[in-house]
């Protein structure tokens, strides 16, 4: 029976036939890899998400974690299913071997959490921030942080949590108030508060790892005077730290992981690498962050997909159109053409974003000048595109269910509010359009745009035999996105420009899907099966049905529109 958790006839497609991800094997970081051992992990996720994960995905829903004033409660499911990720030595198979690592690719790595996170996005949630912790401190940590913070963390004994937000400030840090005075020891003394840490605190590990961005007094204003932080829940000598929380947030979605407010009054912190240099380091981390943020979004979406599917594979409902005899059987609901319309709407959202969160990560192995300037550019687009089109293919999910769809008795609704959060979760979608269209497409001379544009130049030239009419759309749309891109900056109106950045992310990453959905079709080429043609009727859906949607927001762009730019308080 096929799994309804996630697709590995897909994650084979992507990985083997598409990203060819064996050659990785020839780099010397990889190289004591093969096939065999990335088929290993994947089958090991996939196991450890149907035995441990899934399960207690709407348990721990329905059974958020409490807190009495002094103890998080979580119910125990949770910690078992941490404790079998951590038996695998799974928390550290991305990370060096000269920390415990298994320095697996993380194309396959991303591949196999994926599994995780589609079973239950909840307690994925405190694996996926321990591992980019982790990740952080390996970096930038010094040898005795590594040792006394991150191999417990590898091992599963520590939890990690990253602590950026405040009341006050929200998304934008240059304005927290948190601060950290420097001891005669060579620590720091923190003050203040977070809010919406997820992870923060539980009783499921020895400890948690919190990474917290304070400001040191008399540093530089605004972000060049954040610096980071350690700040663990206890001290080496078993003492509590002076971090607690005050209370839980209670959230529509994503109600296993502890979301929290978190008071630091005194509490012992210790310097990550150099002063006022917190921003560029916790970027790393906020980078890795919104790659899992959006692979997390499309694993919601794929899960809902598939079992929407089964549902409209086993549900008989109506006649074919022109069938008039009550008496003659009904069919399932998979064969009415609108039910199909939603069903190849999903595929075309999930497969297309699992395709590129899977092309994002191969960037991140292959590491070239090029392959860094590519990753740049579409990391904005790899977090947000997701969290708004696998959103949109769980509500889709909903609708195939028909009324059995909002009800708690089937997952499909729970998995539409879980993913709900993740168009907010690691930046909005405005944030992560600011950051496109104002800083990524126009930096070093616009070269990560060109960059990207080599890469879609050089499908759409590989598919002008085999696919010429599809080739060519996608060409005119890119070479349209850079000409309305250099006009609204030719303008001068910068102001007008930015005001519409949400309609330039939506219109880049269509593009940028669709030329996605191209290299898909060309990996199939000349193979055959239902698979294969199933790829490309929905390279053709979405070349149909959602790529022309650019055109008019390309037009809106372009005209420097001022609508939402001149409206006022008072007239709404």
């Amino acid at each position: 029976m096929k799994s309804t958790i996630l697709s590995r006839r897909d994650l084979d497609f992507l990985l083997y036939e598409w990203l060819d991800v064996e050659k990785l094997t020839t780099l010397g970081r990889f190289t004591e890899h093969s096939r065999e051992t990335f088929d290993g992990v994947l089958d090991l996720c996939e196991q450890l998400a149907t035995r441990y994960f899934a399960p207690h995905n709407k348990l721990s829903d329905a059974n958020e974690p409490t807190f009495d004033g002094q103890t998080v409660t979580l119910i125990p499911d949770v910690k078992e299913a941490w404790d079998a990720f951590a038996a695998a030595d799974l928390i550290a198979m991305g990370m060096d071997a000269e920390i415990g690592g298994a320095q697996l690719p993380a194309t396959v790595a991303q591949a196999a959490f994926a599994w995780i996170s589609a079973a239950n996005v909840s307690t994925s949630g405190y694996l996926m921030l321990t591992i980019a912790n982790a990740n952080l401190l390996a970096r930038f940590g010094s040898p005795e942080q590594i040792e006394t913070f991150v191999k417990p963390m590898l091992a599963g004994r520590f939890s990690g949590t990253m602590a950026l937000s405040e009341t006050q400030a929200g998304s934008s840090l240059a304005d927290i108030t948190t601060r950290a005075e420097p001891q005669p020891d060579g620590s720091y003394r923190l003050f203040g508060s977070k809010m919406w840490i997820s992870g923060a605190e539980h009783e499921m590990t020895e400890n948690i790892v919190n990474l917290v961005l304070a400001k040191i007094p008399g540093g530089p204003a605004g972000t060049k005077g954040i610096s980071l932080f350690i700040v663990p829940k206890f001290l080496a000598d078993g003492t509590r730290n002076g971090v607690a929380i005050s209370g839980l947030n209670h959230k529509m979605g994503q109600r296993g992981i502890t979301n929290t407010v978190l008071n630091f009054d005194g509490a012992v912190g210790y310097l990550v690498g150099e002063p006022h240099r917190g921003i560029v380091y916790m970027f790393h981390m906020m980078n890795e962050a919104r790659l899992g943020v959006g692979m997390g979004a499309v694993a919601l979406g794929y899960t809902g997909y598939l079992k929407s599917l089964e549902y409209a594979r086993e549900r008989p409902q109506g006649r074919p159109l022109g069938v008039k005899d009550p008496s003659t059987p009904q069919v399932p609901i998979i064969e009415h053409a609108d039910v199909k319309r939603m069903l190849l709407a999903q595929k075309a959202y999930v497969e297309g974003g699992l395709a590129l969160a899977l092309y994002c990560a191969k960037l991140v192995d292959t590491g070239s000048a090029d392959d860094t300037a590519a990753l740049d550019i579409l990391t904005p687009v790899a977090k947000s595109w997701p969290s708004q089109w696998c959103v949109e293919a769980n509500s889709l999910a909903i609708q195939v269910h028909g009324g059995y769809g909002y009800t708690r008795e089937y997952d499909v609704e729970q998995h539409y509010r879980d993913n709900r959060l993740n168009p907010i979760h690691e930046g909005t979608h405005g944030i992560q359009s600011l950051d496109l269209l104002g800083r990524k497409v126009t930096q070093n001379g616009g070269a990560s745009l060109a960059a990207l544009g080599e890469r879609v130049a050089h499908t759409v030239s590989a598919a002008s035999g085999a696919a010429p009419d599809l080739a060519a759309q996608l060409d005119a749309s890119w070479q349209r996105l850079v000409a309305v891109t250099g006009a609204m900056f030719a303008s001068g109106d910068i102001e007008a420009a930015m005001a519409n950045s949400a309609v330039y992310l939506e219109a880049f990453g269509h593009i940028v899907v669709a030329w996605i959905w191209l290299e898909q079709l060309l990996a199939a080429e000349g193979c055959t099966g239902d698979f294969y043609d199933g790829k490309r009727q929905a390279a053709r859906y979405f070349f149909r049905y959602e790529l022309p949607k650019t055109t008019p927001q390309l037009d809106l762009l372009e005209s420097l529109d001022r609508t939402t730019l001149e409206m006022r308080d008072g007239w709404f």
